[in-house]
């Protein structure tokens, strides 16, 4: 097969303790998937899951203990941090039961959503969507991949964010609103899902901005962590 261009790279996510690398099909994120973070965002209660996406190439893949940098991007004055459970899926399927749910997940990674904020709100005032807040180059920041079978207590573990040095983010997986399981039987039943297909599942409270020279250190106990340099 021939193509007018050749076509870019194939998007990929480093894997703990393996050479092999995770390609990366599609990146969908769960949004208000955290109480407090959903009363902090003028929101409140249990609503139905809702989802938005980022393009494959938004991911800004950090190997093991390396500090990636992630230029500022254009046409923001108000870039925020969310810190993330990222489930990297391995198997793919649709109308995925919660209870099959484990079947499907390859393993996890701690990952930032990062947000043009600004944007975002303006595109809510005027009922358009959010790509231009969300989808925008080096938006997904992530660390690597752990297999699934290393981290069994994941859904337990403390997710958290630091900023040079000092706690910007600090909870606990189990306080998700739809957990992991419940997320890919929401999914699954809207888009099949594919092996590659990574899920940001939401954020806890204590977003806020960042600016040039701020150190972001991301982790979810039992993962690998994240550390992103913003410049």
């Amino acid at each position: 097969m021939s193509f007018v261009f050749n076509p870019p790279a194939v998007a990929s996510v480093a894997v703990a303790g393996q050479p092999a690398r995770f390609p990366v099909h599609r990146i969908y994120c769960v949004g208000r998937n955290y109480e407090d973070h959903a009363k902090e965002m003028g929101h409140t209660g249990r609503e139905p899951p809702f989802f938005f996406m980022k393009p494959a190439d938004a991911v800004l893949a950090a190997e093991a203990g390396q500090t990636v940098d992630m230029p500022y991007p254009t046409l923001t004055a108000n870039l925020h941090h969310e810190v993330e459970l990222v489930v990297a899926i391995g198997t793919g399927g649709s109308n995925i039961a919660a209870a099959d749910a484990h079947r499907h997940i390859y393993g996890y990674a701690v990952g930032l959503d990062m947000t043009r904020r600004d944007l975002q709100n303006d595109m809510k005032k005027q009922g358009r969507p959010w790509c231009i807040g969300k989808g925008f180059e080096h938006s997904a920041p992530i660390g690597p991949i752990t297999p699934a079978a290393l981290v069994p207590s994941v859904e337990a573990a403390t997710i958290a964010l630091q900023i040079n040095g000092a706690d910007r983010q600090r909870s606990t997986v189990a306080k998700l609103i739809w957990n992991i399981a419940e997320t890919i039987e929401q999914l699954s039943a809207a888009w099949t899902l594919q092996p590659g297909d990574l899920i940001y599942t939401g954020t806890p409270e204590g977003v806020s901005a960042v600016v040039r020279g701020d150190v972001l250190h991301a982790t979810v106990d039992g993962l690998e962590s994240l550390t992103v340099r913003i410049v």
